[in-house]
C-alpha cells in the first residue's frame, strides 16, 4: 500500500504541518506569536492563510473549524475577529469548545479542514 497520493507539508516524525487527500486539506494552528488574545488570534489566522496557500487553498474554501479556547470568556472577542477575517458568504461549519491546551501560553488552537483547488 502506498501513501503517494497523500500530500504532507513539512512532515516530521511527530506531525506534518498539513495533510491533503482527495482534495481535502487538514491542519492545526497554534499561535506563533502574541501576548493578548486578539494578537494570538490574528497571528493564528495569518498562519492559517499561509498554510492554506501552501496547500493550494484559501480561507474561502474552509469546510470546518474546531476552535479550542481555554477560557470561553474570549469567545465573543474571537467571533468578532473571526467574522472580520472570513470572506462574506464562506463561513465553514464550526464548533467552539473549552479545552486545556498543551501550553498555558496558548490562548487558542484551531483545527481546520478545507477544500484544495482542483489541479489544473
Amino acid at each position: 500500500m502506498s501513501n503517494a497520493d497523500i500530500q504532507r507539508l513539512r512532515p516530521t516524525v511527530q506531525w506534518s504541518d498539513a495533510t491533503a487527500f482527495n482534495g481535502i486539506v487538514h491542519f492545526v494552528e497554534v499561535p506563533e506569536s502574541g501576548k493578548t488574545f486578539a494578537e494570538q488570534t490574528e497571528a493564528l489566522l495569518a498562519q492559517a492563510e499561509r498554510t492554506l496557500a501552501a496547500m493550494n487553498s484559501d480561507k474561502s474554501r474552509l469546510l470546518m473549524a474546531m476552535i479550542y479556547l481555554p477560557d470561553l470568556t474570549n469567545r465573543a472577542e474571537f467571533n468578532k475577529i473571526w467574522q472580520a477575517w472570513l470572506p462574506e458568504g464562506s463561513a465553514p461549519s464550526r464548533a467552539c469548545v473549552k479545552a486545556e491546551l498543551a501550553s498555558p501560553d496558548d490562548l487558542l488552537e484551531i483545527v481546520f479542514t478545507a477544500a484544495a483547488r482542483p489541479a489544473k
